[in-house]
């Protein structure tokens, strides 16, 4: 079989984990097959159409490096991709369904549909339509349309049986015609169809094989498979994926965290480690392995080991991921993927110049280990970019001493950084180490205060590192300003 699947959002929001899944799971088993993988733009209902969310398609699956065979943008031999450029077809459709009997025109107004839904609600009825025009006379149409209502099509759900969908991962679904929906609208009155009448014609004539997509459209499955049969065609292959939970099991939500592809883009996310990450969401290649390149899963994925239950989406573990694919990116990669959250930040220029980016190079072996997130970088070396105009005092005061004893160890500090460039890392740590016991101190106590003179924080790259990198004149400089700071508090 020449497998075809299709990726199809509605530009009606960010990109979320969810949804970028199961692009990804569409997009691996179509690489592993040899087949095709098709997007789709379904923005057939206008009303919440937005054209930033459909820049964001774009630029989510532009960063992830994900292409697709056919689409709006590169054409194909089913164009055009987008719904709201069919829809002569939906009306073509649509019409043959009423002429065979599958469906017909509906004249209820808005109005009376609202106060059908307030009736059921108050006398605690299911609640859907009541199919009152299902057998309407042609003279009784003929009095609506007299009247200068535009119908909807609706489609007839067979009032008796049921209806089986198989599923590749669930098996076999099977529903009662009457739980499926009572007369769904195919076509809107403004000639627009639903998502179900495009959706099945998209499909169908697109010559879609196989249909991957999330367990909460399983209760519309049904639907389309009745619809498939009133047109006289075969139903794709259909692939519910599980549903994709917090820690807590509940659905994954914003209240959880980061969603949006977006976050965790300028969270500083790496592509490759999210798509690791994701696709393990559901999809397993054995028990142990976990890392996996874009061109491994373009090998190895298969649905037959995809799994039933949900899965469960750990921001911790993400972030391990990412921390991984940080420290295994060459030097080059990474000063490109570094240098936009060092712009923001206002470190570097935009366009940087190659001063900026050579000393982003050279930080590189401080930071690389330490970075967990590309949005880590600019604090850890913010001191090699700009001055520190202001210290705090109790910061750089190691507990159990005060501000007399601190500023004795910077004092003594200050001749050793003469002779830094001419001894090794080694050498410098072995000295430092000679100063603390000659002043009595713990190594920790001598070197606090030296970090908050070189970096302005607690917190830092190895401190031997950055002091080569911010150089001798510097460091000597800031630690006379903090020793001044110190002795004015004495």
């Amino acid at each position: 079989m020449n497998v075809r699947v299709r990726y199809a959002p509605s530009p009606t929001g960010l990109q979320h984990i969810g949804g970028v899944r199961t692009a990804l799971f569409n997009y691996f088993f179509a690489r592993s097959q040899g087949g095709k993988f098709i997007l789709r733009i379904e923005d057939t209902d206008q009303e919440r159409f937005n054209p930033d969310s459909l820049k964001d398609i774009y630029d989510t699956f532009g960063w992830l490096g994900v292409h697709w065979d056919e689409g709006p943008d590169i054409g194909g031999p089913f164009a055009p991709y987008v719904q709201s450029e069919r829809t002569e077809v939906y009306r073509e459709y649509a019409e043959k369904l009423v002429v065979s009997g599958h469906a017909y025109r509906c004249y209820c107004t808005p109005e009376r549909l609202d106060s059908l839904r307030r009736e059921q609600q108050g006398k605690n009825l299911p609640q859907g339509y009541d199919r009152r025009c299902r057998n309407l006379t042609e003279a009784e149409q003929t009095e609506f349309r007299s009247q200068g209502i535009e119908p909807v099509i609706r489609f007839k759900v067979p009032l008796s049986g049921s209806t089986v969908l198989e599923d590749i991962i669930l098996g076999r679904i099977e529903r009662k015609n009457e739980d499926v929906s009572t007369d769904p609208v195919l076509l809107k009155s403004d000639g627009f169809p639903t998502y179900h009448l495009a959706n099945v014609i998209d499909d169908h004539f697109m010559e879609i094989t196989h249909i991957l997509r999330a367990q909460e459209w399983i209760p519309s499955g049904p639907l389309h498979v009745l619809l498939y049969q009133a047109f006289g065609w075969t139903p794709p292959a259909y692939c519910h994926l599980p549903l994709v939970t917090g820690t807590d099991g509940a659905k994954l939500s914003k209240r959880h965290g980061a969603t949006s592809i977006i976050e965790f883009r300028n969270a500083g996310y790496l592509p490759d480690a999210l798509i690791n990450y994701i696709s393990l969401l559901g999809w397993a290649y054995d028990d142990s392995r976990e890392l996996f390149s874009v061109k491994d899963l373009e090998r190895l994925f298969s649905l037959e080991k995809l799994n039933k239950s949900p899965a469960v989406f750990d921001y911790k573990k993400l972030e391990w991921f990412n921390g991984i694919y940080i420290r295994d990116r060459l030097d080059a990669d990474l000063v490109g993927d570094l240098t936009p959250f060092m712009q923001r930040s206002g470190l570097v220029s935009d366009p940087p110049v190659e001063k900026e980016l050579e000393l982003l190079r050279a930080a590189l072996p401080l930071i690389r280990e330490r970075l967990h997130f590309l949005g880590d970088a600019p604090e850890m070396v913010a001191f090699l970019y700009r001055e520190i105009e202001s210290y705090n005092a109790e910061e750089a005061v190691p507990k159990k001493m005060d501000a007399k004893s601190t500023v004795a160890v910077l004092d003594a500090l200050l001749p050793v950084l003469e002779g830094f460039a001419d001894w090794s890392d080694e050498e410098v740590e072995e000295r430092l180490r000679g100063l603390a016991e000659q002043l009595g101190q713990k190594l920790g106590n001598v070197m606090m205060p030296l970090r908050v003179a070189v970096t302005g924080s607690r917190v830092s790259p190895p401190l031997i590192g950055s002091i080569r990198l911010l150089g001798i004149e510097k460091t000597v400089k800031r630690v006379k300003k903090l020793k001044e700071l110190l002795e004015s508090k004495t």
